[in-house]
């Protein structure tokens, strides 16, 4: 009758009063079961020394049994947590192997001619360095200033001549390449031509690829090291020339080695070859592979919209081409995407000034891995190795004299003869790995336990189950003896008070 009466009070208190009546249907333990099963799971137990405190009646080995196994508790502890801060400081290892092959691609390399537009055309249009310095600011970043030589010309020219199309002017006046320019092209003992070339904007304006990804004969491979692609190139200086007050003092051929999968990059990569010389150049294929965050700095889910491979070249030229297009409502024709072309005066008041924006408030990074434009996860470099010597030798000059039928101070200041091999058939994988998985981790955790402790999974489940029973029976404890208050009662002192006057009475 009072349990029933019990029952009926916790069955009012709400979710509390629920528990508790769940609770009080069980049976509690006594003082006595609680001791004896403490003490057969100390005798039970896996985990190696407890059960030698428990069993021995002496005091004293009691006490060094603890000793030992306190211990050995602190000692995997301090291990265990050792090894958790090593693996979540996402430590690498870096691993080099070289792959040897019979065949191995060839490269792609980009040509431009240091003079980079015609001189009738320079002698006409004095102002197309300034406009090209402006259009080329997107891949190049550079001061425009309102007092900059042209300004004024290009300017006046532009007001006046607002259809004029920058695009199509380059590519007709600056430099081109055909039987004039590249006198002589052998790759691997065959012959090619201009026609082997695919056409490029950069910096420099019209620039030609050779072994380019979109070719009909991309990929090209040799199977023999010192052999590979050899030009001779006519640089023409009487009809390319170029503006030196902006820095463009040298004649020459600049170029660029790179994957026919990435877009040509010039800046700190370039390599030039002056006139009257032979450049021969070695190359290595070095391929790198880096680890996600965060053992490293490259993120697999970018994809980029206007390039089959990723690349942080590429990526940043896409940035760009987003914040120039979402503010401008143009896209410049040197970076990638099909929105409307900029005109050279969107160019001069808004492209130019977002780029400057973009620069100061750093909307285009890149980098690590929280930048706009991580590392790859993976690429494919060609470091080279550039030896020169003087072209052509004298009897050599005078063949060329008669063959070109050009003077022999002609064929010294415009010829440049390029040679580009490889040095072995082999390539270097330089990858990166992260020190520790966590197959690893969980393993070395395990032998530290088993070592100090001689415990394992099986052990550390038996703890649990140890420590949930012990907190069921003192969450059991806990609540049945919370005092019960009845706001409607009345106080204790009260009924004292009444009780006193009734007596009085």
């Amino acid at each position: 009758m009072e349990q029933t009466e019990q029952s009926n009070v916790y069955a009012e208190k709400g979710l509390l009063g629920r528990i508790k009546l769940y609770l009080s249907k069980k049976p509690l333990p006594s003082l006595t079961d609680r001791k004896k099963f403490d003490h057969d799971f100390a005798i039970s137990t896996s985990f190696h020394g407890v059960h030698n405190i428990v069993r021995n009646r002496s005091k004293i080995h009691k006490v060094i049994w603890l000793v030992v196994v306190f211990s050995s508790v602190s000692l995997v502890v301090w291990q265990i947590y050792s090894r958790l801060v090593n693996y979540f400081s996402w430590p690498t290892t870096t691993s080099v192997d070289v792959q040897y092959v019979e065949k191995i691609e060839f490269p792609a390399v980009t040509f431009c001619n240091l003079n980079r537009f015609q001189t009738d055309a320079v002698t006409k249009y004095g102002f197309i360095f300034f406009l090209w310095n402006i259009v080329s600011k997107v891949l190049h970043l550079q001061e425009i200033h309102a007092n900059s030589t042209g300004f004024k010309e290009a300017t006046d020219f532009l007001e006046s001549q607002q259809n004029f199309s920058i695009t199509e002017f380059v590519k007709k006046n600056g430099f081109y390449l055909n039987s004039s320019t590249l006198l002589a092209c052998d790759f691997f003992g065959k012959p090619c031509s201009s026609q082997d070339f695919a056409h490029v904007f950069t910096e420099y304006g019209n620039c030609f690829t050779f072994n380019h990804g979109e070719n009909i004969e991309a990929r090209r491979k040799v199977s023999v090291s010192g052999r590979g692609l050899s030009l001779l190139f006519n640089v023409n200086q009487e009809d390319f020339t170029d503006d030196p007050t902006l820095g463009f003092a040298d004649t020459g051929i600049i170029f660029v080695i790179h994957s026919p999968k990435k877009v040509p990059q010039f800046d700190g990569l370039g390599l030039s070859s002056p006139v009257g010389m032979h450049a021969r150049v070695t190359i290595r294929q070095v391929k790198t592979v880096h680890q996600e965050y965060p053992w490293g700095e490259c993120n697999p889910d970018i994809k980029l919209q206007n390039f089959g491979t990723y690349s942080s070249s590429g990526c940043l030229k896409e940035c760009k081409a987003h914040h120039i297009e979402k503010q401008c409502g143009c896209l410049p024709f040197l970076l990638p995407g099909n929105g409307i072309e900029c005109d050279l005066q969107k160019f001069y008041n808004c492209v130019s000034p977002t780029l400057d924006h973009i620069e100061v408030k750093g909307l285009c990074t890149m980098g690590t891995h929280n930048s706009s434009c991580p590392v790859p996860c993976e690429e494919t470099e060609y470091p080279a190795t550039v030896s020169y010597s003087t072209f052509p030798s004298q009897k050599a000059l005078k063949h060329l004299s008669k063959k070109l039928n050009q003077s022999q101070k002609y064929i010294r200041d415009n010829l440049v003869n390029i040679e580009i091999n490889y040095s072995d058939l082999n390539y270097k994988i330089t990858q990166q790995q992260k020190a520790m998985s966590v197959s690893e981790l969980l393993a070395d955790v395990g032998g530290q336990l088993g070592l100090f402790c001689g415990a394992s999974m099986i052990t550390v489940i038996e703890i649990i189950e140890y420590i949930i029973t012990n907190f069921y029976w003192i969450c059991i404890l806990f609540l049945l003896k919370i005092p019960e208050v009845n706001p409607g009662a009345r106080p204790p002192q009260n009924h004292l008070g009444n009780k006193n006057n009734i007596e009085e009475c």
